[in-house]
């Protein structure tokens, strides 16, 4: 299934993170980012998602684990996506479509399930910067599922000492589209409510 433009937040290869793998030792820094994502049980930010063409559009995020995510974009862009502890959606207001997808098949499941062996699914790469942790996924069997980069800074205060700075998702077709976070705040009160959506096929909110 092809996505609509600015739609890849973090769907835009389901199951990318998904395939099993044997069990290995974490390197120190993957520890460090298991141990950020154990840390943070909620978390809200701003993002800016700029696709291959250099098109932004912004909006906020909120995070509520296990399973709980919401992409709310700019004034006028009629997309959202919402995760509810379950299922993936993305709605389209533009067209009245909606589609789901398991969260545990899709990238987000590495910053929203707390019980994600992230050693089975991703890997350290070198980022140029001893600040910087970059965590790159891709499933071996799948390439055509595309790649993700995940990025993480060292800050002192930080859930683990990081801070979720962003990703990157590369689709099959080489298509790149990056995210970047700023104002990220960790571990306040999120109410279930904000994981709620107005089903475009029929009247009333959906949860």
């Amino acid at each position: 299934m092809r996505f609509p433009p600015f739609a890849a937040v973090a769907i835009v290869a389901p199951a990318l993170l998904a395939a099993a793998a044997p069990p290995v030792a974490l390197s120190p820094d993957l520890v460090s980012v298991q141990a950020h994502l154990r840390a943070v049980q909620t978390m809200t930010a701003d993002f800016a998602q700029t696709d291959r063409n250099g098109r932004t559009l912004t909006g906020t995020l909120q995070l509520k684990k296990p399973g709980k995510v919401r992409f709310q974009y700019q004034q006028g862009v009629p997309l959202l996506v919402v995760g509810d502890g379950k299922a993936l959606t993305m709605i389209d207001y533009s067209v009245k479509q909606v589609s789901r997808w398991p969260i545990g098949s899709t990238p987000l499941a590495l910053l929203i399930d707390p019980d994600k062996d992230i050693g089975r699914v991703a890997k350290t790469i070198p980022s140029g910067s001893p600040d910087l942790i970059l965590v790159a996924g891709q499933d071996p069997k799948h390439r055509e599922y595309g790649s993700i980069t995940v990025a993480f800074r060292r800050q002192a205060g930080a859930p683990g000492g990081l801070l979720l700075d962003g990703w990157t998702v590369l689709d099959a077709q080489n298509n790149r589209t990056t995210v970047r976070l700023t104002n990220q705040k960790f571990n306040g009160a999120i109410d279930d409510s904000a994981f709620r959506w107005v089903d475009p096929r029929q009247q009333g909110p959906r949860h």
